[in-house]
């Protein structure tokens, strides 16, 4: 299996105008830029005595760069490392029109000093694990297994690599921050997110199995999204006669690490793959949204009675159930039913293991069941979302 992924990432050009790249460590954003940007000034804050550089003067950027002959985007790879820094960026920006690729796999210790996120004058992208197209021959029980980040997905030794890069999280983002007192509690509450993800977020429920108060789970939950280990998913809210649930999603970014912290390795026919592939498709859609469409709007329906629909895109210009099974029943179809009763729907859509792509009809019209490769292919090919 090839080493070598082709990302859809795709950057405005860097001479123009600049950009915050965010996305979780191990994502490739380094690789990226080595393998894209050639002719840029690189200024990597992970190598310690570059990092002790800028940490101890920040106006050496100003200093160096004022006058940057040809003009190069300046890529200061990890800013968050020194927040300081912006300050320099933005006045270079503004006075010497210089342009930068920030790079950031925490956006924490950026918001909770205040620092400068320059008001607009940077673009934002991200990068995420890796998506469908990204993959030559892909295959669905190696991505939930091992993950997505990149390493991961080719290991032969996923466990391994996956406790290692849990251990330098907890290391080099919670602990040598300081971002919580009691690191055996967070760690405790990564498997509890874990278990729960994909699930309505209840503080109090996690504060039982943790140990600690529903306020510090809360300030858990933030810690994981800052530093871009989890997000949240909204729920849709209107309804013309149904009560709805108010109550959000949370999901770690990668179903393999999600696996790997529950002590999961999902089998097929089983509920936990069920919900991995769920998981799986989620991680499709929000690459989709990252590299295609950063307003994509991604929501999921339930009502107060425990009838659910996996995910509404766009006000209801598409919505989906992920099945991981290899014949959807009529069974399988009732929350689409149901949610039609609620308003028209342009499109209803059955992501599953089916071998081939098939229709059915109720009696609000079409329902289009999709092998889960003929959903990504689609998706990718823009013919789902316009």
């Amino acid at each position: 299996m090839s080493k070598n992924f082709k990302r859809m990432l795709a950057l405005p050009d860097l001479t123009k105008r600049s950009v915050f790249l965010w996305g979780p460590r191990k994502t490739g954003k380094s690789t990226w830029i080595k393998e894209n940007l050639k002719d840029v000034i690189l200024i990597d804050l992970l190598k310690s005595d570059v990092f002790a550089e800028y940490a101890t003067r920040p106006a050496l950027l100003r200093e160096r760069y004022e006058v940057n002959v040809g003009k190069r985007p300046i890529v200061i790879d990890e800013v968050q490392k020194c927040p300081a820094l912006l300050d320099e960026v933005h006045w270079l920006i503004e006075n010497a029109k210089q342009t930068f690729l920030l790079t950031g796999s925490s956006a924490r210790k950026l918001k909770r000093g205040h620092a400068n996120l320059l008001g607009g004058r940077a673009l934002r992208r991200e990068m995420r694990p890796l998506c469908y197209p990204e993959i030559e021959n892909f295959n669905l029980d190696r991505a939930i297994l091992n993950g997505l980040i990149p390493a991961h997905y080719l290991s032969t030794t996923p466990q391994d690599e996956l406790h290692s890069y849990v251990a330098d999280y907890l290391k080099e983002e919670i602990a040598n921050e300081a971002l919580v007192r009691n690191l055996p509690a967070f760690a405790e509450f990564l498997r509890v997110a874990a278990i729960t993800s994909g699930e309505l977020l209840n503080y109090s429920n996690v504060s039982r199995e943790t140990g600690v108060s529903a306020k510090v789970v809360r300030n858990y939950f933030e810690i994981l999204e800052e530093t871009l280990l989890g997000f949240r998913v909204q729920p849709w809210s209107r309804s013309r006669n149904r009560r709805l649930v108010e109550t959000e999603k949370f999901y770690l970014f990668d179903v393999g690490l999600s696996n790997y912290l529950a002590r999961r390795k999902p089998q097929p026919k089983t509920p936990e793959f069920g919900k991995s592939f769920e998981h799986y498709i989620l991680m499709e859609l929000f690459a989709y949204k990252a590299y295609r469409d950063q307003e994509l709007d991604i929501r999921f329906w339930r009502t107060s009675d425990k009838k659910e629909v996996d995910f509404i895109i766009n006000d209801k210009e598409l919505v989906i159930e992920a099945k991981s099974t290899n014949m959807v029943n009529d069974f399988d179809l009732k929350s689409l039913s149901l949610i039609a009763d609620d308003g028209p729907i342009k499109k209803r859509i059955v992501v599953s293991l089916d071998r081939e792509a098939r229709k059915v009809k109720d009696s609000h019209g079409e329902i289009t069941i999709y092998p889960y490769e003929v959903f990504l292919q689609k998706l990718w090919d823009d013919d789902l979302i316009k």
